[in-house]
């Protein structure tokens, strides 16, 4: 389960003056970005999630190979780690580079769960998942609500999550594994208003030139990419269909 949130001195407030018709307009354009970076590296995990379930051979290297998964597993949390320290440094290129190859390890790692559930549950929680950040995206994007003071609770949850799934690893508890599922569900659909609402003060960066608009965009699709694809695991779990 992976979560980041952005750096404070990222949320740069803008230093020039301007109306609040211009604002609209450049946070509109902004999140039109990160909407279409965070749909496009949906796509391809998918893509990839199904094209790697589809062949027995990848799968029996990927998941008969514990050091293999394990070494995919720690390449995500590397690529995570760097991207979201060093997004705004790196040129446009790299960046999103980074966060396609992030979607594609992603992709291979994912298609354990073609193994676990059905297809027709796959698909149909998948369209639940994309219903309820879309709601909650909105609500973080238009509410007037300073959502900033759910930043410490949310961050709590989260780490109590981590703890608890860890923790299950030992004590494989069913009661502890549903509890998680849910409150992780809770937090999820909760950080998806919370980090749009973040996002949005991420357009102003763009006022600096292109090249940085477009790198924050990719930021921010990491951001919403992750809350949705632990969603989409969290639900899968209640409504997925096993084999």
């Amino acid at each position: 389960m992976e979560e980041f949130v952005p750096d404070e001195q990222q949320n740069t407030q803008p230093t020039l003056r301007i109306s609040a018709e211009d604002a609209a307009r450049i946070q509109g354009a902004f999140m039109q970005q990160v909407y279409g970076w965070m749909a496009g590296a949906l796509a391809l995990t998918g893509g990839v999630a199904m094209l790697v379930a589809s062949s027995e051979v990848a799968l029996e290297f990927i998941f008969n190979h514990i050091g293999v998964f394990l070494g995919l597993f720690l390449v995500e949390v590397l690529l995570v780690s760097f991207l979201s320290r060093k997004a705004l440094e790196w040129s446009v290129g790299v960046t999103s580079g980074v966060f396609m190859a992030y979607a594609v390890v992603s992709g291979v790692t994912l298609s354990v769960i073609f193994l676990a559930y059905t297809m027709g549950s796959i698909a149909s929680t998948f369209f639940i998942t994309a219903g309820t950040f879309g709601v909650m995206s909105l609500y973080g994007y238009f509410t007037r609500t300073d959502l900033s003071r759910w930043g410490n609770i949310l961050m709590m949850g989260l780490i109590g999550l981590i703890l608890a799934s860890v923790v299950n690893l030992f004590l494989h508890s069913e009661v502890l594994y549903w509890v998680a599922t849910f409150v992780g569900v809770i937090v999820f659909v909760a950080l998806i208003a919370y980090d749009t609402q973040k996002l949005k003060m991420l357009a102003f960066m763009g006022l600096e030139d292109e090249a940085t608009d477009r790198k924050a965009a990719v930021l921010g699709a990491l951001i919403l990419y992750l809350d949705f694809i632990n969603l989409f695991l969290l639900l899968l779990r209640i409504f997925g269909r096993r084999r």
